[in-house]
């Protein structure tokens, strides 16, 4: 695998100073902006641009046909939900490269869902897990390991070391939020991380930029974290999973009492987004509501000591 230093005119200091900026990859580099780089290593804005440009070209990251983009999206993987109607609107599971967007109300489900994923990436391949850690950004102190030891008990699965492949990082602003994900190349690399889930992705940026005079501040700042996280996905070839609030919507007569929190911003850099309500008897309807190549549609879940599971006809 090559190293940063690989890159031509890439030194010792040089690569120190990427690796303490959050980028200890071949590829954060290729994909990262000349401005970015600049800012946060603390480069010239010329060299910035020259090293992302090296390290696209060693690997080699030009243009390509759409069959040959087809070949790539072969090595795309899935991660199980535990439910098979949620798995099959999601077009077999949770995909990698690229951000799945669990959006609703309190209590719908949006965080049963990202506490059996933790579970089920765990499992083998073959029984729709990606045999690797998962890493929880948590920013409304909701994660609780009992629950997970009851998803996996509940599926029979062994609970041994279950916990200890859950890595948990409590975020207690958007700063701290932020600097998290900027250091997660390094961390997914040493422990095998296939999964990062992040709940709730907007939580601290509603509380911390009030007006609309912060708004453009807020939403540049999220801009730029979900970019990462994007980018990180890619790089990795691994699911990002974040959670989303909804505002109410009054002036909405006829339509939807609530939309999404967070915006254009969120809404473009999401792969695929998901609606979550709750149904009768205790039931919650899930909904496709953007996404590049899935179908809109819905499916009927139930929250169980399993996890998430199906509805029975």
């Amino acid at each position: 695998m090559n190293k940063i230093e690989d890159v031509p005119g890439v030194g010792l200091a040089t690569a120190q100073k990427l690796r303490a900026a959050g980028f200890h990859t071949l590829e954060s580099i290729a994909v990262a902006s000349g401005r970015e780089l600049a800012e946060m290593a603390g480069l010239t804005e010329e060299r910035a641009r020259e090293f992302s440009k090296r390290a696209r070209e060693m690997l080699n990251l030009n243009f390509l046909t759409a069959e040959e983009l087809l070949t790539r999206r072969q090595n795309i993987a899935r991660l199980t939900t535990g439910c098979k109607s949620l798995d099959d609107l999601l077009g077999g599971g949770v995909e990698t490269q690229g951000i799945l967007e669990l959006i609703g109300q309190y209590g719908v489900g949006k965080t049963q869902i990202c506490l059996a994923l933790c579970v089920f990436v765990q499992q083998p391949v073959e029984m729709g897990g990606l045999e690797g850690s998962a890493l929880y950004l948590d920013t409304e102190g909701t994660f609780r390991p009992e629950r997970i030891i009851e998803i996996a008990r509940g599926r029979e699965i062994p609970t041994e070391t279950i916990l200890k492949n859950i890595i948990v990082a409590r975020a207690f602003n958007s700063d701290h939020q932020v600097l998290i994900a900027e250091k997660l190349d390094e961390i997914i690399q040493e422990k095998n991380i296939k999964l990062v889930i992040v709940d709730s992705i907007i939580s601290h940026f509603r509380a911390e930029y009030l007006g609309r005079e912060s708004l453009p501040t807020r939403q540049q700042r999220l801009n730029q974290h979900l970019h990462k996280l994007l980018r990180m996905a890619e790089v990795f070839n691994i699911p990002v999973v974040v959670t989303n609030q909804v505002v109410a919507s009054p002036d909405a007569f006829f339509g939807p009492p609530n939309k999404p929190a967070g915006g254009h911003i969120l809404a473009h850099l999401s792969t695929n987004r998901v609606f979550l309500r709750k149904g009768k008897r205790y039931t919650r309807i899930a909904r496709i509501i953007d996404s590049p190549y899935l179908p809109e549609g819905e499916c009927i879940f139930k929250i169980t000591e399993k996890g998430v599971e199906d509805v029975p006809p």
